[in-house]
């Protein structure tokens, strides 16, 4: 088991993709933060078998999935399946930062406890 780790976005680099899985030492699945700029685009892309799911941390950037652009805002969240090419856009005023969590295999379901503290 890996030791915990806390960063923060801004720590993690100035580029436009921020590595949080390496830097985190996640190994279950896969996360990055993506950072554009105003006017900035992702590439048009699609996986062979990781599903996505893209959460909105900060601005008002655009999501196109299998050519239908859709609006977003801080607090949205989009599910792409791995086959359908999407691509993230910003061209909102201000940099939009996206949470990025890529995984295949599947749900491991509830397995939560509580702490024998609680």
């Amino acid at each position: 088991m890996g030791e915990p780790r806390v960063s923060h976005i801004d720590e993690l680099g100035d580029g436009v993709v921020r590595k949080l899985r390496s830097e985190l030492g996640v190994e279950a699945f896969g996360v990055n933060a993506i950072v554009l700029a105003p006017g900035g685009e992702g590439r048009r892309h699609s996986h062979e078998q990781q599903d996505e799911l893209y959460f909105v941390h900060a601005g008002t950037p655009a999501i196109e999935i299998e050519g239908v652009v859709h609006a977003l805002r801080p607090g949205s969240v989009a599910h792409v399946p791995a086959s359908a090419v999407r691509q993230l856009r910003n061209p909102g005023a201000e940099p939009a930062v996206f949470v990025i969590v890529g995984a295949s295999g599947g749900y491991v379901g509830r397995d939560g406890k509580l702490a024998d503290d609680a």
